[in-house]
């Protein structure tokens, strides 16, 4: 049997491709546990789910967000500086290279990659850039507007994960993790690890200062209250802020607090979504714990991995991106704004 060029040139790609890489299309392996703790999950998730593996073999993986448009997963492999793709039909492929540090010079730490990403309701992706210590879009034509990168003339730190209001208004969470030496970086040039507002047309407002390591962010469905989870080992918690009128968050009350399980399970309070009803899916010591809107622990969703995040899909299912793995779990659930 004779090779043609082009059939070489694929083998050698997913030689290259496939050496780091490795996809479960037909049969996903699982990993990890559910644990059930309140009946109520049994509506969440069915009594069958299992956590399915769809890919593996990432440094490590964020910011996963559902695109309509595509068809399919976007989610970031910070340390590769990379933004990958993920559909049922195609499995997986890489959407966007340097996708947060596009510098000339080689990076000296080990997150310059995108973070957190999320849709503005014109369909453009909006995405955290560590390395580049920006917030930017990619709009329609497929160039890149930055949106925020100073705060007062001070340059962020490195924009972590972010959520959109429905108003245009976007939300973000600034920690020092994709500066080169995090919190004793030298070229840190604000004081606080803060919590901003981007306004739609285009001011930044300081919300929140006071949280030494502020991560995920979403709001609830009717978009009252704004979740953010801290990654501070000494005070793992998820913290709940009312949104005002104009915007600006009220007293903010802690809404789920791990930081007794620090250590006896991998993982820190990272990203959160919440589902149509009002449910909160926050990552945490174990994986992914699953709270009613009133704070009620329902049930986990065990990877056993280090979780960074989880985003619903338009399919129903809830894709986790743990450590090296990009997981599936079958949900009744409906993402937020999704009817």
């Amino acid at each position: 049997m004779k090779f043609s060029p082009w059939m070489m040139l694929s083998a050698v790609f997913a030689l290259c491709f496939g050496a780091a890489l490795s996809v479960h299309a037909e049969a996903p392996k699982t990993i990890g546990s559910i644990e059930r703790i309140d009946p109520a999950f049994d509506k969440l998730v069915p009594v069958d789910a299992a956590i399915e593996v769809l890919a593996d073999g990432f440094e490590w993986t964020e910011g996963p967000v559902w695109s309509s448009q595509e068809g399919g997963l976007l989610f970031s492999d910070i340390p590769r500086n990379r933004i990958n793709k993920w559909d049922p039909k195609s499995g997986l492929s890489i959407f966007m290279n340097h996708s947060g540090y596009t510098g000339k010079t080689p990076f000296t730490g080990v997150e310059p990659g995108s973070n957190g990403l999320a849709f503005d309701s014109a369909g453009r992706l909006n995405m955290c850039c560590h390395g580049d210590r920006a917030i930017k879009r990619v709009e329609k034509d497929g160039k890149v507007t930055v949106l925020a990168d100073k705060y007062e003339g001070k340059r962020l730190n490195s924009p972590n994960d972010l959520a959109i209001k429905s108003n245009g208004d976007l939300y973000f969470t600034d920690p020092p993790y994709g500066l080169p030496k995090g919190e004793n970086d030298p070229g840190r040039e604000l004081d606080w690890f803060g919590v901003y507002r981007l306004s739609k047309d285009g001011k930044l407002e300081l919300l929140i200062k006071d949280l030494p390591r502020p991560n995920g962010v979403t709001f609830s469905p009717d978009e009252k209250f704004l979740y953010v989870a801290q990654s501070d080992p000494k005070a793992a918690v998820v913290m709940k802020y009312p949104v005002k009128e104009d915007g600006t968050l009220g007293k903010g009350a802690v809404f789920f607090d791990a930081t007794q399980s620090v250590g006896k399970q991998k993982g820190l309070p990272d990203g959160l979504k919440t589902d149509s009803a009002g449910n909160v899916w926050t990552t945490g010591p174990g994986g992914v714990l699953v709270f009613s809107p009133e704070g009620k622990l329902l049930g986990k969703l065990l990877t056993g991995e280090a979780t960074s995040n989880c985003a619903f899909g338009d399919d129903g299912a809830l894709y986790i991106t743990a450590d090296m793995y990009l997981c599936r779990v079958k949900t009744n659930a409906k993402r937020a704004g999704k009817k």
